[in-house]
């Protein structure tokens, strides 16, 4: 069967250098840094105390009380993105077919706050169970996208997508082959991540997966610079709107770009490590263009999953020069993790949005906070180092790899009729 062509017509965001799409793009070009110290508990006992964290945000400025009781934060930061997206895009609530409009969310961990919050107060008591109604509900990772749909009605395919760093990249894939396939029109998709608390920095502490380098904390996240010690705990959410073309087009939508295909695969090499010479990486990029029938020198950016981790970094950068070859050192690539931190779950859909940036205005954002070379990074691949570039970006490719070993990337290309 002929597959039908998939459009970007909405994107909203909330996340630590940006509250909104337009402040989001602007601080990527200008290379700003997200890491703060974290005010939100006490940190005096933590190997780590800073991230990236989402700043001025007032949930009583989008929920009433109520409504709030009902939503964990990684919940709040979906439902915010989410409506940008859907007012971005000019869809009209009384002229779609509700039927055939869907949302898929990711989250990694879901209401980790709420499920923190619930517990202390439990072994706070006399061991009496008295948990809130909204506990379950409000924790499980799945709720985001079940609130998104009642929001707008959506009756279409609903569900949530879990597989750690690369979740929202799978929902993007999942949203972009159900409506390719004519099962939807419209999908929302995207994901949410609220773990900047006790439980999350303290148990990325523990795995030692996470910087400690509270003295440089702004410039700590350092993705290919030989002194980088971990990744900085991020958090927010990207949405994006993804639309059949022949339905954006006879409604007169503004298009970002068509999401041109995705790729999934596994590295079945380690729970938490990445394979030592890319190999899941080096699959998924070639699956991904693939499916998008692209060849390699079609692509001009590659937005990487470059967490700053010692390991994750060095796999990456050979995995690109082994697939491209030659065409390595003509593209640019960067990682943008180093301005945002790394959201986890959520990390896909803004670095999504982020690719999408790069081929809307032809700029490339940078690779901050590098000073030292790693011997062991191939100095020939342009990393976008501490400034953006200005280039033609016709085809983007965004990737993102998750502990347990999944592998998922996507392909955005300039849009034309």
């Amino acid at each position: 069967m002929e597959l039908k062509r998939v459009v970007v017509t909405g994107l909203g965001t909330l996340n630590p250098i940006g509250n909104n799409i337009n402040e989001y793009w602007n601080n990527l070009e200008q290379g700003v840094s997200g890491a703060e110290m974290i005010t939100s508990f006490d940190t005096a006992k933590f190997k780590t105390k800073f991230a990236c964290q989402v700043k001025n945000f007032d949930a009583l400025q989008h929920f009433d009380r109520k409504e709030l009781r009902k939503y964990d934060l990684y919940c709040q930061y979906a439902m915010v993105s989410a409506h940008e997206a859907f007012l971005d895009s000019g869809l009209d609530l009384e002229k779609i077919d509700h039927d055939a409009a869907g949302v898929i969310w990711a989250s990694g961990i879901g209401g980790i706050q709420t499920f923190m919050e619930e517990m202390r107060g439990y072994f706070a008591g006399d061991g009496t169970p008295r948990f809130s109604p909204f506990f379950i509900p409000k924790m499980i990772a799945d709720i985001a996208s079940g609130h998104i749909s009642i929001r707008y009605g959506f009756r279409g395919p609903n569900y949530s997508t879990v597989s750690a760093c690369a979740s929202s990249t799978h929902a993007l894939i999942d949203a972009l082959n159900l409506i390719r396939l004519g099962q939807a029109t419209i999908m929302l998709t995207g994901g949410s991540e609220a773990s900047v608390n006790e439980a999350g920095m303290g148990g990325f502490n523990a795995m030692q997966a996470i910087s400690t380098n509270n003295d440089e904390y702004k410039t700590a996240s350092r993705p290919f610079d030989v002194t980088r010690d971990g990744f900085v705990m991020g958090e927010g959410a990207g949405a994006l709107i993804l639309e059949e073309y022949e339905h954006a087009k006879a409604r007169g939508a503004k298009i970002y770009a068509e999401l041109a295909g995705g790729g999934m695969t596994a590295d079945a090499h380690h729970f938490t490590a990445p394979h030592p010479e890319g190999l899941g990486a080096k699959n998924v990029m070639i699956n991904t263009l693939k499916n998008a029938n692209l060849k390699l020198e079609d692509v001009d950016y590659i937005n990487v999953h470059g967490t700053a981790t010692p390991l994750g970094d060095i796999a990456e950068i050979k995995a690109i020069t082994s697939v491209f070859g030659e065409h390595a050192y003509k593209l640019s690539v960067s990682s943008t993790k180093s301005m945002t931190g790394h959201l986890l779950g959520a990390t896909g859909a803004i670095e999504a949005i982020a690719a999408i940036f790069a081929i809307n205005k032809g700029i490339v954002p940078p690779t901050i906070n590098h000073a030292n070379p790693d011997p062991e990074i191939d100095p020939k691949v342009d990393l976008t180092l501490n400034k953006a570039k200005k280039r033609e970006v016709n085809v983007a490719l965004s990737n993102t790899f998750g502990f347990g070993g999944h592998n998922s990337s996507v392909v955005f290309k300039k849009f034309s009729e």
